[in-house]
């Protein structure tokens, strides 16, 4: 698993200039400022009430970050895991080198945080996946953020949740790693139909 999910010792973060906030719980608050600086900034009150009553508040992409929508047979079959959302959860977090997934548990779909330009440079690639339900989200999207500290799968909510938590940091996925994962997934439902198709057990 990776370490991004143990306690560590970490130094301080820079949220704003001159202002530091230390390792621990007031890692959350710098992530959450990250994620805020993104909008604009007459929506901050609307979007910290839905992170306190929805635990899930709308953010427009496009603007430090877009997200690449991958849906969860596709996942567990890139992985070969079970459908438990924490062995997902785990792959999803060695795969991608900790870099931050949304779970929706709907479906479920997982949508991995990338830079922004993605899905305009995988435009071609992008029309390819619409077929394995793959989606590069950018400009003009808004996606179902969950607050931070929402890192579980919530079995009462069935809320969307931090499948691999975002850093204050902000690392996002790379996108070679989000690609390995689709063309793997791609393979093995491939292999698993023609199986099917030969009558392979």
């Amino acid at each position: 698993m990776n370490s991004k999910r143990r306690p560590q010792v970490l130094s301080p973060v820079e949220t704003e200039p001159g202002v530091l906030v230390h390792a621990g719980s007031d890692r959350r608050l710098a992530t959450e400022h990250r994620l805020l600086s993104t909008q604009p900034a007459e929506s901050h009150d609307r979007i910290r009430t839905e992170w306190q009553e929805h635990r899930v508040a709308l953010l427009a992409l496009g603007t430090l970050f877009s997200a690449v929508r991958l849906p969860g047979e596709l996942v567990l079959a890139a992985g070969r895991c079970r459908p438990e959302l924490v062995q997902v959860d785990d792959f999803l977090d060695e795969a991608l080198d900790g870099g931050p997934v949304i779970c929706d548990p709907v479906g479920p779909r997982y949508y991995a945080l990338v830079p922004v330009g993605v899905p305009i440079a995988w435009h071609a690639a992008a029309e390819e996946w619409r077929a394995l339900d793959v989606a590069c989200l950018g400009g003009g999207t808004y996606l179902g953020v969950p607050r931070v500290d929402a890192v579980r799968f919530d079995q009462q909510t069935h809320t969307s949740y931090w499948s691999v938590p975002l850093s204050p940091e902000f690392a996002l996925c790379t996108p070679l790693a989000v690609a390995r994962i689709i063309a793997a997934g791609q393979a093995s439902v491939a292999k698993a139909l023609e199986d099917e198709g030969s009558g392979i057990p």
